[in-house]
This record gives C-alpha cells, sequence and structure tokens, in this order.
C-alpha cells in the first residue's frame, strides 16, 4: 500500500488530530490474541486504558501518534498495527521481526504474528541449566481450554503439570491440557530447547 492510500484513509479524530478509523476491532483481537488485559496494554503502550476502551468500541479514532503507541505495546509497528506489511493470505515473519523475550535463564522466540482470530500460536524455548519456565514472573496464561504440544530439540526437559512429572529428552514430544498448573525445567548440565504449540479455547472430550 502506498503512502497516499495511507494518507486517504486517515480521518480526523474529535480533537481535531488525525485519526485512523475501524483500528478498534483489530486493536482488541490482537490485545486478546496476546492475552492482555485493558490494563496491561495501558501499561506497555501509555495509553490510558479508557482511551484503550474507546478506540476498541469505535468510540474515537486514535492519531497515529496514540496508534503508534499502541502498537509498541503490543510489540508491533505501526504499519503491522494497520495490516500495511500484510500481503493476500500469506504473513512471513522474517528472523529479526520476531518477538523475543528474556526471563531469568528462559528465553523465548515467537514464531507466529499475532493476527487477530488466531487460534494456535508457536514458539521456541530455551532453558539454560537449572531454569524453569511459569516461575512468578514468568507464567504461563492460557485460557481455559487449551492445549499445548512440545517438542524437546535438543538436551532435556521436565514437564511438572497438574503436580506431576514427566521426564522428557531430545525427540520426545508431549502434549497436555495447558490451562492446568503447568511449568517445563532443565535439571541437566545442558541447555535445553523446546517447540511449543499452544491451540487455544478447545474444548475437552
Amino acid at each position: 500500500m502506498s503512502v497516499a492510500t495511507t494518507t486517504a484513509r486517515r480521518t480526523n479524530s474529535k480533537d481535531g488530530h488525525e485519526g485512523i478509523p475501524a483500528v478498534g476491532t483489530r486493536v482488541r483481537a490482537l490485545r486478546e490474541a496476546a492475552g492482555l488485559s485493558l490494563r496491561d496494554l495501558a501499561e506497555q503502550s501509555g495509553v490510558s486504558a479508557p482511551m484503550l476502551s474507546q478506540v476498541e468500541r469505535g468510540e474515537t479514532s486514535p492519531t497515529l501518534a496514540v496508534a503508534a503507541r499502541i502498537a509498541a505495546g503490543l510489540e508491533l509497528s505501526l504499519s503491522q498495527l494497520l495490516r500495511l506489511d500484510e500481503q493476500g493470505h500469506v504473513v512471513v515473519l522474517r528472523s529479526g521481526q520476531r518477538r523475543k523475550r528474556r526471563r531469568g535463564g528462559h528465553r523465548v522466540e515467537e514464531l507466529t504474528p499475532p493476527l487477530p482470530g488466531q487460534r494456535a500460536d508457536v514458539s521456541r524455548h530455551r532453558l539454560d541449566p537449572g531454569a524453569a519456565t511459569g516461575g512468578p514472573d514468568d507464567p504461563p496464561i492460557h485460557e481455559p481450554g487449551s492445549r499445548e504440544t512440545a517438542v524437546v530439540l535438543e538436551g532435556t526437559a521436565t514437564l511438572v503439570v497438574d503436580g506431576e512429572s514427566h521426564e522428557l529428552r531430545a525427540g520426545d514430544s508431549v502434549t497436555f491440557d495447558a490451562d492446568l498448573a503447568h511449568h517445563f525445567e532443565n535439571s541437566g548440565d545442558e541447555p535445553a530447547e523446546l517447540l511449543a504449540v499452544v491451540s487455544a479455547g478447545l474444548r475437552r472430550s
């Protein structure tokens, strides 16, 4: 999409500044896909929760500056928030564009883009020796009915789910109900790497 086309889509908001129409539904879908509350996004973006709520309900159009802050809070660029980077039905996520975070000895790399309506997320996890997921500052947040499949790519890891431990070696995979209390831990001497796929909102049979 050209800059001229992008400019043509802007409208004036109530305060007289340039605004962007019809972005509220996308903001809400992206926020929910990321497992964020309005308060969480407000803290990460610097945009107040009441303003975010108005944007999501379509009661106001954010200015470009506000939209950029919302995008940053969602760990996206402004063009990604506005779908300017999307081509047809295929979204390519380059290696350098992946969302990454680290908490202690647990490193996470998100392999899927936060698209509205997406029901599964793929991520790669690397655990240093002695490290674990799911600590007080690294909680696994999965909605009721979620299911997770993890594959150990290298090293060894222990899955503790609902109080029961399961030892996993390189090449092993495991599927479990991800809305139960769970975490992975590495009690070995070498780093462990896992690939995890979380499917949201599946009903248990």
